[in-house]
């Protein structure tokens, strides 16, 4: 498949594009990587160097996709962080264009604001407008647990809160939504769980809860659940192959001791997973 990833990047280490492009290109697809910032690395080390884009940039180079002639041969659009609001104007302008070019093709939004303990650490804005503009435009979102109580307006404390959010964000317009990492009472002190859902059913993975605390897992987990549900068309197989291949990768990243997700050293995960994990109605 081709994808056409939107998303910020950073040249050390392994977030947004350079969490998400490398797993889709291992499992044997193209990714078409547009960059919405260019940091030296991720913001999580207090200092960084690079610049934001703006809208501009990435409707440049999405125009000179588009002069190749291949937009129609684009499966989905990925989106992630984005800088500011004209970025995520842009952003949509791409998922709009290759929708037109190829009707059945879906557009994935990782609706990045917040996370718990941290709250929003986005720009003025952004929240607002993945709420009202990006959410309601795409097919699929993969908010955390933060997110998905932002965007549904509901506290998540329960499991029955947890479908109920998905309820109401689905009703926003996405068909598809899975939550990249979920703790409520049901869950077990030692594990997390994964949840996706869509407008017919609800699916969970349970896997063990690592020692460790990095940046990007999320990015990479929204792109392996993008292309195995594009691979499969099933939430239930995306949601349990996803969830099987981030764990793998994050166990040998808390054995290694690493702030950086081992992202090429563990990329047998994405194929073979070293652990399985079954997703379960719920």
């Amino acid at each position: 498949m081709n994808i056409l990833s939107i998303q910020s990047h950073v040249a050390y280490g392994h977030v947004g594009n350079a969490a998400a492009t490398f797993p889709m290109q291992r499992l044997g697809h193209e990714v078409w990587a547009i960059h919405t910032v260019q940091f030296s690395n991720h913001t999580g080390y207090g200092a960084w160097t690079g610049r934001v884009f703006d809208g501009q940039a990435v409707d440049e180079v999405v125009e000179g996709i588009a002069a190749r002639g291949v937009l129609a041969g684009c499966d989905g659009v990925l989106s992630g962080y984005m800088g500011s609001a004209d970025i995520g104007q842009a952003v949509l302008g791409a998922a709009a264009r290759v929708r037109e070019a190829n009707p059945r093709a879906l557009y994935c939004c990782d609706p990045v604001i917040g996370d718990v303990g941290r709250g929003i650490f986005v720009r003025p804005g952004i929240p607002e407008f993945m709420r009202d503009r990006a959410v309601p435009a795409a097919d699929i979102v993969t908010p955390n647990q933060f997110e998905l109580e932002y965007l549904s307006g509901r506290t998540v404390a329960t499991l029955a809160d947890a479908k109920a959010a998905l309820a109401a964000l689905r009703d926003l317009g996405p068909r598809t939504v899975l939550v990249t990492s979920l703790r409520t009472d049901a869950t077990p002190a030692d594990a997390i769980d994964l949840v996706a859902a869509d407008r017919d059913s609800v699916w969970q993975v349970r896997t063990p809860r690592l020692g460790l605390s990095v940046n990007g897992a999320g990015d990479a987990v929204a792109a392996l659940f993008f292309v195995h549900l594009l691979a499969t068309g099933s939430v239930r197989e995306a949601l349990a192959r996803a969830a099987s291949s981030v764990y793998g990768l994050l166990k040998r990243t808390a054995e290694a001791g690493s702030r950086e997700i081992l992202l090429v050293a563990a990329q047998e995960e994405f194929v073979r997973p070293t652990w399985t994990f079954s997703a379960e109605p719920v």
